[in-house]
Formats: structure tokens, C-alpha cells, sequence
């Protein structure tokens, strides 16, 4: 039988806080991103004959220190329970100057990291060229 006791926790260190020419730039690039690279690789016109589920739309947003990269589904037909659906399907935390961590979500809802402390770069060619990210 295992013995319980109680230990000391240290303290969480605070996140740093984003500076807003650090968050403008990551944006405006990661929002080029979007729309040259993963909108037209998975954003596709929906055959009108089908009823599957597919990706309307891709966007960004922030979440405190964190960029998110979310994909709009649309589900077509009569017995939709809702006619569409949103998911976040990459996290890029911001850790200090060009430094950033990078996670994907997983099938469990928890986010799972893959990289620490890599470019912005670094970040989106592997958003676009690793199956973890396929949408």
C-alpha cells in the first residue's frame, strides 16, 4: 500500500507577456500563411451531390500567449446536428524573441507539444509539411 503525503509545490513561473510588435508581426505573417499555403491546399469547393463534412474556411486567433490555427467545417444535410463545427488544429506559444513552441491537438482534446523554442519559420513549414497537422 502506497503512503500519501504532502509536498511542497514550487511556484509557477508567469508566462511572459506577448509585446504587440512581436504579436503584430507573428500575425501578419502567420495570416500570409493562411491564405497562400493552407487555404488553397484544403479549402475546396464542395460538390453539391455529396453530404460529407468539409473545411469552408481556415483562420487564426490569439488565446493569451498562444496563436491558434482553426478550421471551419461545414456538414451538409437534413440530418445535421449543427450545419457546422469548428476546431483548433495547431498552437504556436509564444516563448520569448523568434522563439516559439509549437503543439497539435490530439484525438484526446489535449494539446500535444512537438517543438520548443523554434522560429516562426520553423513553425509554419512544419505546420504545412507534417501529417500531425493535416486537416
Amino acid at each position: 500500500m502506497a503512503i500519501k503525503r504532502w509536498v511542497l509545490a514550487p511556484a509557477r513561473q508567469p508566462k511572459q507577456k506577448v509585446p504587440e510588435s512581436a504579436k503584430s508581426e507573428a500575425e501578419k505573417r502567420c495570416n500570409e500563411f493562411v491564405e497562400s499555403v493552407l487555404k488553397p491546399k484544403y479549402v475546396v469547393p464542395h460538390p453539391k451531390n455529396e453530404d460529407s463534412v468539409y473545411v469552408a474556411d481556415i483562420y487564426i486567433k490569439w488565446h493569451g500567449n498562444n496563436f491558434l490555427f482553426c478550421a471551419k467545417y461545414i456538414v451538409p444535410g437534413p440530418n445535421a446536428i449543427s450545419p457546422f463545427f469548428e476546431e483548433k488544429f495547431a498552437r504556436i506559444e509564444y516563448v520569448s524573441k523568434d522563439k516559439f513552441n509549437l503543439s497539435y491537438m490530439r484525438h484526446t482534446g489535449k494539446w500535444f507539444e512537438i517543438f520548443t523554442e523554434i522560429s516562426l519559420d520553423e513553425c509554419m513549414d512544419a505546420i504545412k509539411n507534417m501529417p500531425d497537422f493535416m486537416l
